[in-house]
């Protein structure tokens, strides 16, 4: 046995994508209520135990909506948080309660500062406490700290979820997903920018009235 076999051999499966594989074993995920984007995603879904990013021309984009599937069926079938760490608009609860996400298990959390902030997003994810955390990082994530958060989000096995502008496409991210977005007159167009075990894919629309359907 040479050194790379020795070496791929030590490594866990999971980390370790081969080309001849159209996908890797994934991560457990949880659906997106959208069944063409689950079936381009490892795993049917997100990446429970991971950071996915969306990436965003503005607050109005959709992210919300998208996520509004897997925030429900996480608030309805898990004793664990689901937490917003300071949310840019304020959140409405008729609107969470119409989506099926159960309030008793909404946290938000308004932190003082930008290293309260980042101190709160990385304890958010790593302690298991929160099945799902949404953070809205507008600068300050370099690599290192990307990390770090994907890293805690695997120890807490949460649903990483980071709202980021689009211009940061163009900086590396350890995360598993990345998916762009904008805003479209049906719904959102969805462009696959990274996934796991995959390439790239063009962006598709996913109309509202699918997404509000999968929530009910």
């Amino acid at each position: 046995m040479n050194k790379l076999e020795g070496l791929l051999q030590a490594r866990p499966q999971n980390d370790i994508w081969w080309g001849k594989q159209e996908h890797r074993p994934a991560r457990p995920a949880v659906a997106t209520g959208i069944p063409r984007l689950d079936e381009l995603l490892a795993g049917g879904g997100w990446p429970i135990g991971a950071l996915s990013e969306l990436l965003t021309t503005s607050t109005g984009s959709g992210a919300m909506r998208l996520l509004a599937p897997a925030l429900a069926t996480l608030s309805q079938h898990q004793r664990r948080w689901v937490a917003l760490i300071a949310p840019p608009f304020q959140p409405c609860a008729a609107a969470f309660v119409e989506w099926g996400i159960n309030l008793n298990r909404l946290l938000i959390v308004h932190p003082r500062d930008r290293e309260q902030y980042a101190w709160a997003l990385e304890q958010a994810l790593r302690t298991g406490a929160c099945s799902t955390v949404l953070a809205w990082p507008e600068d300050g994530l370099d690599n290192t700290r990307l990390r770090r958060l994907q890293l805690a989000a695997r120890q807490g096995k949460s649903c990483g979820f980071l709202i980021r502008p689009r211009s940061c496409m163009r900086q590396s991210s350890p995360a598993a997903v990345r998916i762009a977005l904008r805003a479209s007159p049906r719904g959102v167009h969805i462009e696959i920018v990274k996934r796991q075990g995959g390439w790239p894919m063009a962006a598709f629309e996913a109309a509202f009235s699918e997404i509000q359907t999968a929530i009910h």
